[in-house]
């Protein structure tokens, strides 16, 4: 696979995972307003896991959506820091 193609489709699969992760923080959030079953944090974790951090963080931010619980608040933070690193690794190696 050729590199350009493997950057044009690692930054698809970013953008994606990243608007997957804000999404369901937006929707969990307007669910938690309405009193309407939730999305479990499980899979807020998993999205954000699975390079939706960037997502995640802004969802918590932008949203003031699960500020108070501690989990939240350091590995959101810390599943972006450690994609980024991963990024940055893979793309300096590939050129």
């Amino acid at each position: 696979m050729q590199n350009s193609m493997l950057m044009s489709i690692s930054g698809v699969v970013l953008i994606v995972m990243n608007l997957i992760s804000f999404g369901l923080m937006a929707y969990d959030k307007r669910c938690a307003a309405k009193g309407k079953w939730r999305v479990p944090e499980r899979t807020l974790f998993l999205a954000a896991a699975l390079f939706g951090g960037l997502g995640g963080v802004l969802g918590m931010q932008l949203l003031r959506h699960k500020t108070r619980h501690w989990y939240f608040q350091v590995f959101f933070p810390l599943f972006l820091i450690i994609q980024v690193v991963v990024l940055v690794v893979l793309f300096r190696t590939i050129g």
